[in-house]
């Protein structure tokens, strides 16, 4: 109960659960003081939303989804035997829709790493499909979450290309401190290439798309492969020796900490390692570019500025436009 202020020693407590092999969610009881531990009540292929308990009575109720079903009403005395209470989206069964599971393949590198695959409803094995591919960090933690079709700023609206006939491959990336580009061309390439060894797969039709921090490595990406046939590069920051001392405009923060010791990981200052600020900064290898790419910006995004961050990627995506008509 959300006003409980502590528990008590003969409390039966609710557990939520997640299964990092698996991707299953769900719930696990524990009565305190009883050595048996945690029971299970529910894991599946499901995630699970809002779950409350009634004040006045032995009930729950949640909402219970996966990347086919909506996230519809439960309720129950327990979590595995709820019953369902609604029906929001009956108009999707007019639709091909699609499906979501785990996809598995080894990086150049040789580590063995694990990603999305969504596939269109009426998927045949037979056919060859076009294939795009969006990341941010890791994402198969969401494997059975809900997509709606809907706009986004900038992200791929999966269900609606999967919709259409596309595969959509949402690749996990591990990264190497200092080496953050090579690391996204790891897992992101090779895994772009492990579907491309299927004939349903068309290697000579594959995009990626990325919004932000992934933005950056679509950047990045273009200057180490021409595997892509487009690319989609959302807020990135193509410069990071100019971007290292801008302001993330929502917060008023300098963006130094996020290259020394947060998402960008360089792992070091400008001055101790300028090198590795060159190296991941997609501006510096332009030359190498030959894929078509669009660059979307704004001057309302609250982390990554125009100046001097966005706007040092113009210079190259004016190139892009010489060059290619993007």
């Amino acid at each position: 109960m959300k006003d409980e202020k502590f528990i008590t020693p003969k409390q039966n407590l609710l557990l939520s659960a997640f299964n990092d092999s698996t991707k299953y969610y769900g719930y696990f009881s524990l009565k305190l003081n009883d050595k048996k531990g945690p029971q299970q009540i529910a894991l599946g292929p499901y995630g699970y939303l809002a779950l409350e308990k009634a004040a006045d009575a032995d009930v729950l109720v949640f909402q219970r989804m996966n990347y086919v079903e909506s996230p519809d009403v439960y309720a129950g005395k327990t979590v595995a035997d709820a019953v369902k209470l609604s029906a929001i989206n009956p108009q999707q069964k007019e639709y091909n829709w699609g499906t979501a599971e785990l996809f598995k393949w080894t990086t150049y590198k040789g580590k063995q790493t694990e990603g999305i695959l969504y596939k269109p409803e009426n998927f045949d094995p037979n056919k060859k499909y076009p294939v795009l591919l969006y990341f941010y960090e890791k994402l198969t933690d969401g494997l059975y979450s809900y997509q709606p079709p809907a706009p986004t700023p900038s992200r791929l609206n999966i269900s609606f290309f999967v919709s259409r006939g596309y595969l959509v491959l949402a690749p996990d990336i591990t990264y190497e401190i200092g080496h953050p580009g090579e690391s996204a061309y790891d897992y992101i390439v090779s895994g772009a290439e492990a579907p491309a060894k299927n004939s349903w797969a068309d290697k000579a039709n594959m995009g990626i798309r990325g919004q932000s921090w992934g933005g950056y490595q679509v950047a990045y990406l273009v200057t180490r492969t021409n595997l892509f046939k487009a690319a989609w590069s959302g807020a990135p920051v193509a410069n990071m020796t100019s971007a290292y001392g801008g302001i993330r405009w929502e917060s008023g923060m300098n963006r130094q900490f996020q290259y020394e010791h947060t998402q960008s990981r360089i792992g070091a200052t400008l001055w101790e390692k300028p090198e590795l600020y060159i190296e991941n900064s997609p501006l510096f290898h332009l030359p190498k570019v030959n894929t078509p790419m669009v660059i979307m910006a704004n001057d309302a995004d609250g982390a990554v500025p125009l100046v001097p961050g966005v706007l040092s990627c113009l210079p190259a995506y004016a190139a892009w436009v010489n060059l290619f008509g993007c």
